[in-house]
């Protein structure tokens, strides 16, 4: 059955660039828009069809470019907003569009409303912020921010506390003013004129926040807020929208991605992303991942949107720590695993996001001290745990599992010193095996995990079934095989994944027409009774 609406974004992969991370060109250690720039011809060839890159806006850096102080202006460590027009219409020469990271939950608080805001009780920003008075002397209620303790901060120049879910320095934004909103879609509508190519929506499920009722995600006004944001900036344009939804179910993706609805055109949802969490708990309580359960969370999305909705497919983030270390084997079987997921996700339905570096394999970069982490939200976890009785070993154990700097270490280029990212010593440190894992050595191995992905991207942009195939999980399979089926119109593909380091036994229902592709020589068309080799993937055409 041919989808109602086709768009771009469909048939194409998104690669996200973490700009701090990828390419420095002014030796300052720090990654540069000049850097993106220089590197467009590498993504061009991989194939991809555009760029998500993480905030360059100007801002002070709490939190890496994520508290913003001038939606309108570029970073200096980054460049300029000329260099930023550049990027956009260099990108745009190699059918690349850009998409911008949008944070509009909150602002930086060095941003001019805020300074503003916290003036006085009458000041016209007041407004833009949200403000509480103190409640018996204390906090106005219980809210917690996601990077540790209350998220209510005393400013005693007014004496009221003000909102902030996030670090004290991101004071979130009061989205019932109709004047926040309208200067946000106007900000928006000055980047729409940029010539971008859409926008990748920061915490977008926390504006519809009631504070005073302690609801934070998916408040009662989100999803008018969406349709007016729609309305007013993008709609009926040709972009792509993601929304960051930590909180998604398969009912409230649909809210957003119908695209009868006129909000997004689809989400992030996290759902796989904390099964290796204790039930509960938060991210950094670990515990196995469970391959079944894994199966069954993919799977839902995979078939429950239907038409109503769209997917996006990812493993990795500026968030989240590199798959290929969390549920792979980045020692004796780093490249079948790291091929192995990325078979395992390009060939579902739904548009597949690169991080920066997964197509090389890269993986976590282990601290042994404190010392050695950047990232805020790692910091204040180490400080509360560790004052809360927690062990050095044990929480140090959940950092390099799960911290948000395995993500950030610079991009491997090259074996070099500093890795081919940066010719003097980077913001944080690089990772000792760039001289193993590097796009130097992935670009001359015509083996390497780079032409897995770059062969998968192809795949996605010249087959319909795998933008528009209905998926079938196949059940009768040992817990540590995910196999399912992609079928259209006349064509069928069925997709084998070993997730394990030992060996597998798996039958193939049926004869097969050709091999699309693997991450192990194969000896002939696999069928019948077959042993998969450790984290073995591949993908056949069925008769």
């Amino acid at each position: 059955m041919a989808h109602k609406t086709h768009n771009w974004w469909h048939h194409s992969v998104v690669y996200q660039v973490y700009p701090r991370s990828f390419q420095d060109t002014n030796n300052d250690g720090v990654g540069d828009l000049q850097g993106v720039i220089s590197r467009l011809d590498y993504l061009e060839y991989l194939g991809i069809d555009a760029i998500w890159l993480s905030p360059v806006y100007r801002s002070p850096n709490d939190d890496n470019g994520y508290d913003i102080s001038d939606y309108q202006a570029i970073m200096a460590e980054f460049g300029t907003m000329a260099d930023m027009e550049e990027l956009i219409s260099e990108a745009k020469k190699r059918d690349i569009r850009i998409i911008m990271d949008l944070v509009v939950n909150h602002t930086s608080d060095e941003h001019p409303w805020f300074v503003e805001a916290r003036k006085s009780k009458e000041n016209p920003y007041r407004e833009y912020y949200i403000w509480c008075d103190p409640v018996n002397g204390e906090e106005p209620n219980a809210l917690r921010s996601i990077f540790s303790g209350s998220a209510w901060q005393f400013d005693a120049q007014t004496g009221q506390y003000f909102l902030h879910l996030y670090s004290k320095r991101q004071p979130d934004l009061n989205w019932e003013n109709e004047q926040v909103r309208h200067a946000i879609y106007q900000m928006m509508n000055f980047w729409i004129g940029k010539g971008i190519g859409g926008f990748r929506m920061d915490v977008i499920d926390m504006i519809g926040k009631v504070p005073d009722r302690e609801i934070t995600g998916n408040g009662p006004k989100l999803h008018e807020y969406l349709q007016e944001m729609n309305r007013e900036t993008f709609g009926g344009k040709d972009l792509m929208t993601v929304g960051e939804t930590w909180g998604a179910t398969t009912e409230s993706a649909k809210l957003y991605s119908d695209p009868k609805r006129k909000e997004l055109s689809m989400v992030f949802q996290f759902e796989h992303v904390g099964l290796d969490q204790q039930d509960g708990k938060d991210k950094w309580d670990l515990k196995p991942l469970s391959i079944p359960e894994l199966k069954t969370v993919l799977s839902k999305w995979q078939t429950s949107l239907g038409d109503e909705g769209w997917n996006s497919l990812f493993w990795n983030n500026h968030d989240l720590p590199r798959i290929v270390s969390r549920w792979g084997n980045d020692k004796e079987y780093r490249i079948e695993s790291a091929k192995m997921f990325a078979i395992l996700l390009h060939l579902m339905k739904g548009t597949p996001y690169i991080y920066q570096g997964e197509e090389l394999g890269m993986t976590n970069y282990p601290i042994s001290d404190i010392t050695e982490a950047n990232d805020i939200e790692t910091i204040n976890m180490y400080h509360e745990r560790i004052a809360s009785g927690y062990s050095k070993e044990e929480v140090l154990r959940s950092i390099n599992a799960k911290g948000r700097d395995n993500a950030r270490t610079p991009m491997q280029w090259d074996e070099t010193r500093y890795a081919g990212f940066s010719n003097v010593e980077p913001w944080l440190s690089v990772n000792p095996n760039h001289k193993e894992i590097n796009a130097k050595q992935a670009l001359s191995d015509k083996r390497s995990i780079f032409y897995t992905y770059k062969q998968l991207i192809s795949l996605r942009k010249n087959n319909d079934i795998v933008v528009w195939g209905e998926y079938q999980l196949l059940e009768d399979t040992p817990d540590e095989v995910f196999a399912y089926s992609r079928t259209y119109q006349e064509q069928e593909w069925l997709i084998i994944c070993n997730l394990s380091e030992t060996k597998q036994q798996i039958t193939v229902p049926r004869e097969a027409l050709s091999v699309i592709l693997s991450n192990y020589e194969l000896p002939e068309r696999p069928s019948g009774h077959v042993e998969l080799r450790p984290y073995e993937a591949f993908a056949l055409e069925m008769k």
